[in-house]
């Protein structure tokens, strides 16, 4: 019951307008046809409205009944979804998945999983945050997500489970038009010292944990993509992932850089992780999403 509805009538009305008529939605329900008709006057009654035009040869919805029907479908989808998500919880699925990512991962795979942990898990309620860089593990220690694809620097927290993705190359890289791209050799901090460095930065602690920072003019960016397009114009270099700017090189847009003594190349590449608070169990749900991450990913 829902108020003075039930779900049976709406039931019964979507089937009227589903099959023609209502001997048909009889048929379909496996009720006499009276039985039909007494659902559909019991609920015109209650409401106050008339949802079919009996003046005719047959029934016919009125143009409210058809408005009508498209809420009592909404309204049995709803009913439906929160009947599956109550017996997913019996059987070990989580209620709801939250996922927060940083800007640095990878999403092709990630939206791979999504798709397949749909098709699994369809009745699962996933929520998905994309963050600035360390917002995802902070959205992790806020409670706000259960799960976060992150880089961890400068170490694995104590606190934190982070299970090792892959590896991403930072590779430095500048427009041909900067004029760093005409240097025809490596090169050196004091090359780099007098041009200005594009840096993806938390926003929450600007002088945090940084890698492969070099030389003391940078601008900082947040937005990944924000920090591609000053790059293309030319007004500073930076470290990309390479399978972002892989098309650009390969169009001559970029062009990557050879750094003498380049303190990153020491470090090697960065990891990414799926991390969740060690206190946290997973359901069923996102075990099954971490399992594929990792066999996509390795």
């Amino acid at each position: 019951m829902i108020g003075r509805l039930t779900l049976d009538q709406l039931r019964v009305l979507t089937t009227i307008a589903d099959t023609g008529s209502f001997s048909a939605a009889g048929r379909r329900l496996g009720r006499a046809q009276s039985a039909i008709s007494q659902a559909v006057a019991t609920l015109e009654n209650v409401q106050g409205v008339t949802l079919f035009d009996r003046s005719g040869f047959r029934p016919v919805l009125t143009d409210l009944g058809r408005v009508l029907v498209e809420q009592a479908r909404r309204v049995l989808a709803g009913a439906a979804r929160f009947e599956a998500v109550a017996a997913g919880t019996r059987e070990g699925i989580e209620a709801e998945l939250a996922i927060a990512i940083d800007p640095l991962v990878p999403t092709a795979a990630f939206i791979d999983s999504l798709h397949a942990l749909r098709a699994t898990f369809p009745f699962l309620p996933v929520s998905f945050s994309t963050e600035g860089l360390g917002g995802a593990e902070r959205r992790l220690r806020r409670g706000d997500a259960a799960l976060a694809l992150c880089t961890l620097l400068p170490s694995v927290p104590d606190d934190v489970a982070a299970l090792p993705l892959l590896g991403i190359d930072l590779v430095p890289v500048v427009s041909p038009a900067h004029p760093l791209a005409g240097l025809d050799r490596p090169v050196t901090a004091d090359d780099l010292e007098e041009h200005v460095q594009l840096v993806l930065s938390d926003p929450a602690a600007p002088d945090g944990p940084n890698y492969g920072i070099i030389g003391t003019k940078a601008w900082r960016f947040v937005d990944l993509a924000r920090r591609l397009d000053f790059l293309l114009a030319a007004l500073g270099w930076c470290r990309m992932p390479e399978h972002l700017i892989a098309p650009y090189l390969a169009d001559g847009r970029l062009v990557g850089l050879a750094i003498e003594n380049d303190p990153a190349r020491v470090t090697g590449a960065l990891t990414i992780y799926a991390a969740h608070m060690r206190n946290h169990v997973f359901g069923r749900a996102g075990s099954w999403l971490l399992n594929d991450l990792q066999a996509r990913l390795a």
